[in-house]
């Protein structure tokens, strides 16, 4: 446009701006929202969101913050794309304090939470350690009839695990994969870690088993939470079992695996031969 002596609109510029976001270019997102400031085009929210969510993309939780703070003192309306996107780069940063601070400044200016801001949310919660506060948010969701994904649903069963809440990630899990929620390797294997910290290796075993009835082939996460269960319980020769049965499978063993055999069979004093 530029080479044929034509000037830029906020249509095309927005365009622009959105292919950028879409291509993961969050440099150039941003350097395009800084012309259209330059060439004094009517800055817009769309922008403002496409922006936000490429330096979300681009892993620049501090940037798309700064565009969220940009956009109030402008006197734009705040949207949901743009709060979403901010939450959900705090979060991936591994600044859930931040990315909750925005989820409560967003309902405060009475923005419905959507999808991603919620699952966002509850991954905030459960880096932070806050089972009580991701189990809130999730039934929140519910409540709010915005769809359940199997991402927030393994948010909080991961939260429950590190909170060593196993009854409440199994109940989840059995609750949610009944016909809500189609469960995935990442939540099976949240449910299997939740189980070993619990010392209930039974039902550690029977969340393997059932991954395999529900065609999921099961990776080293899931088989070390299920043999790191089975070990804190002294039970070394289903331990072993799951050890040998991972490189049937071509499951490559890492250390945890090992560490797990090991520990297992130290705990369960095997006998030399």
């Amino acid at each position: 446009m530029r080479q044929a002596k034509l000037e830029p609109d906020v249509i095309s510029t927005s365009a622009g701006i959105s292919a950028c976001e879409k291509g993961g270019r969050w440099q150039h997102a941003l350097s395009l929202l800084r012309e259209m400031g330059g060439a004094m085009l009517e800055l817009n929210i769309v922008s403002y969101g496409a922006c936000t969510s490429a330096c979300e993309k681009g892993g620049h939780w501090w940037e798309a913050l700064f565009l969220i703070r940009e956009v109030e003192v402008s006197g734009l309306e705040l949207n949901v794309v743009c709060c979403s996107a901010g939450i959900s780069a705090c979060e991936k940063g591994g600044h859930w304090q931040q990315a909750l601070s925005l989820l409560s400044h967003m309902r405060s200016t009475q923005l419905e939470p959507d999808e991603i801001s919620f699952s966002a949310g509850i991954s905030a919660y459960e880096k932070g350690g806050q089972w009580q506060g991701a189990l809130f948010l999730f039934k929140g969701m519910a409540e709010a009839k915005v769809k359940l994904n199997v991402v927030s649903l393994s948010a909080v069963v991961s939260a429950c695990e590190k909170g060593g809440e196993w009854q409440r990630a199994v109940a989840l899990l059995r609750e949610m994969g009944q016909a809500v929620v189609e469960l995935n390797v990442v939540s099976y294997s949240a449910g299997i870690s939740a189980c070993g910290k619990g010392r209930h290796w039974l039902q550690a075993l029977s969340l393997l088993m059932e991954m395999g009835e529900n065609m999921l082939e099961s990776d080293v996460i899931s088989c070390s939470a299920s043999m790191s269960a089975c070990g804190e319980s002294s039970k070394w020769q289903q331990t072993l079992l799951l050890l040998s049965d991972m490189g049937k499978k071509k499951v490559q063993s890492n250390v945890v695996s090992y560490a797990s055999g090991i520990s297992a069979c130290e705990n369960g004093e095997v006998p030399l031969r």
